[in-house]
């Protein structure tokens, strides 16, 4: 029996005051419907652990290797990418992957694998780098996020705030 993603993240992020340095990077693209999941989970958190020190939140968009300057400078004991990912699931369902579970899997639009982005932040900072994905239903241009996914935002932006309080 496999544990749940909130599982795992709690494991991680179980206790606020020993709570390693985390960054969550928010990827994909806002033109093409569900693929913008993980950058409104990053704008649902930037107001609400704006007053944490040892939280950096970032909309890393299409382009997440760009943010590779403001990571090494925070210096993350702890990193999470945030994204739509396809892994043959339900609309909205969320995952907990692990680098190794990143190989391999399709993920959104932007440039760099997301398994290549993981073992150079990996190799680069020295800390963990998990994927929460979210299985998007629609990637259309222009349209906005499916209810399934919207659901699974919410639910991500709450999660982590619980834990991280």
């Amino acid at each position: 029996m496999s544990i749940s993603w909130s599982e795992c993240l709690s494991q991680r992020l179980d206790k606020p005051e020993d709570c390693p340095r985390l960054a969550i990077l928010g990827i994909g693209n806002e033109l093409h419907g569900d693929d913008a999941a993980g950058i409104m989970v990053a704008r649902g958190l930037q107001t609400a652990l704006a007053g944490r020190k040892d939280v950096l939140v970032l909309e890393a968009g299409l382009a997440p290797e760009n943010c590779t300057g403001v990571l090494r400078r925070f210096g993350p004991e702890l990193v999470l990418l945030v994204d739509a990912a396809q892994m043959d699931a339900e609309p909205g369902d969320i995952r907990w992957l692990a680098m190794e579970q990143i190989a391999g899997l399709s993920a959104s639009t932007h440039s760099l694998p997301l398994s290549m982005l993981a073992r150079y932040l990996h190799l680069e900072l020295g800390s963990p780098v998990y994927l929460l994905g979210i299985q998007p239903g629609d990637l259309s241009f222009a349209a906005g996020l499916t209810s399934g996914v919207q659901s699974a935002v919410d639910t991500l932006i709450q999660t982590l705030i619980c834990l991280l309080y």
